[in-house]
């Protein structure tokens, strides 16, 4: 369709100058996804995005935005979709409303060719065919319905088997790697771990009663393919307790097809913490109580080395991007948690909802969990969750300003003690 054909029978394709220079550079742009659309979606998309497109340059042209919030659910629901109106729709009436539904997708995103083109066919039916796969909190996003259509289609999704995720200040939907499916460096079930939180705390999700949003994210080790530790609230990474494994005859077929001097460069140098050596007969040896399990060498080195067999996660709280007190990465919570029985499972939900709920009691209007553990205290914190110190949890205990320095010694010997005592403990029922 070109700019001086009709759309349809009074109606023409806006003119959109200020949005065609986007499309001239060397990356693709969402302008050509829309035209798109606006040329060969169904006829309903067509009308919609047209006035899309013009509204969009009638911004750019103003730097203006026209679009307000307000109110739009479906049954049952309290959250999960977000509304826009247009404040130019007396120029642009097929995009007055241009509503998102936010639509939780299978832990890990595994999807089926046919569920794929089946959310296509429900979205080209009653909305604008404009889909996002994901959004920042893990939600597929369906943007562009109107508000009648709006149930219409949440209905179609629910019996697919699809659910509203969050929005607002709620739970929000969370997301996991694709994990132990497809990553040999899992060091969890990412998507059990996923899937149990999410269905024991639905009802922050839906109905939410929260001061502000909170973010659950799994990734199952330390290269954080879901950004947990700085995007999370409460963020779940896969981690291990003992030696890094080593096949010394892989560690020789890797020096001997790079080179000394780069495995030296790009493994021994890169260790943060200097755990790693080369030995003279081409062999690695790793001080592994030196090791903070980054992951580097393993990913340089992955048929050579691979994380221990005491698999678990570390819990980090806090995370986020820039709001009232800027950028905050997570605070280790649990240093080290295995999660492998029912058992352990269930101490991740308990733990997780006591968190949220203190979140929910505690935190001011429009503050993350991080941002609550900032004014309040770590301590404070610790002791509401009833969580011991664990001298893991601070890098530096001499400068932290989370403990003073007289207390950190007498605590880390409570630690000693009672791990101690576990062992001990274990060793009995052996």
């Amino acid at each position: 369709m070109k700019d001086d054909d009709v759309q349809d029978a009074d109606r023409k394709i806006h003119p959109t100058p200020q949005l065609d220079q986007l499309e001239d550079g060397p990356w693709p742009s969402f302008v050509t996804g829309l035209k798109r659309l606006r040329d060969e979606g169904a006829p309903n998309n067509q009308k919609m995005m047209n006035d899309l497109l013009g509204q969009l340059n009638h911004s750019y042209e103003n730097r203006t935005g026209y679009w307000k919030g307000g109110t739009v659910s479906v049954f049952g629901y309290g959250g999960g979709i977000i509304p826009r109106f247009s404040e130019v729709a007396d120029k642009f009436p097929e995009s007055k409303e241009f509503h998102t539904l936010r639509v939780m997708p299978p832990a890990g995103y595994h999807y089926t060719t046919d569920i794929l083109r089946q959310l296509c066919d429900i979205w080209e039916r009653h909305g604008s065919g404009l889909v996002a796969f994901h959004g920042q909190s893990g939600d597929i996003m369906f943007q562009g319905c109107t508000s009648e259509n709006t149930q219409k289609a949440f209905d179609e999704f629910n019996e697919i088997g699809f659910d509203l995720g969050g929005a607002g200040p709620a739970l929000r939907t969370s997301m996991s790697c694709v994990g132990h499916a497809r990553c040999e460096q899992s060091c969890y079930d990412e998507v059990r771990a996923h899937r149990s939180i999410i269905n024991k705390l639905l009802d922050e999700m839906h109905r939410p009663a929260l001061p502000y949003k909170f973010k659950f994210k799994f990734s199952g080790c330390a290269n954080d393919c879901v950004n947990a530790i700085h995007r999370a609230d409460f963020a779940v990474i896969g981690t291990w307790r003992d030696d890094i494994k080593i096949d010394q005859e892989k560690v020789k077929e890797h020096i001997k097809e790079k080179g000394r001097r780069y495995t030296t460069d790009t493994v021994l140098k890169m260790c943060p913490t200097r755990a790693i050596s080369l030995n003279d007969d081409d062999t690695l040896e790793i001080d592994n109580k030196s090791c903070v399990r980054c992951m580097h060498c393993i990913n340089v080195m992955t048929k050579a080395l691979s994380p221990g067999d005491d698999r678990g996660v570390s819990i980090m709280i806090g995370g986020k991007r820039a709001l009232k007190i800027g950028d905050l990465m997570g605070i280790m919570i649990k240093p080290f948690m295995k999660l492998e029985t029912d058992e352990d499972f269930e101490e991740l939900e308990d733990f997780a909802e006591r968190v949220v709920e203190f979140f929910a009691d505690n935190a001011l209007e429009h503050e993350r969990v991080g941002e609550t553990i900032d004014r309040i205290g770590l301590p404070a914190f610790l002791e509401a969750l009833e969580i011991d110190v664990d001298p893991n949890m601070v890098n530096h205990p001499r400068t932290s300003c989370y403990v003073r320095t007289d207390d950190f010694d007498e605590e880390a010997a409570k630690w000693f003690e009672r791990k101690a005592a576990e062992k001990s403990a274990g060793a009995a029922a052996e």
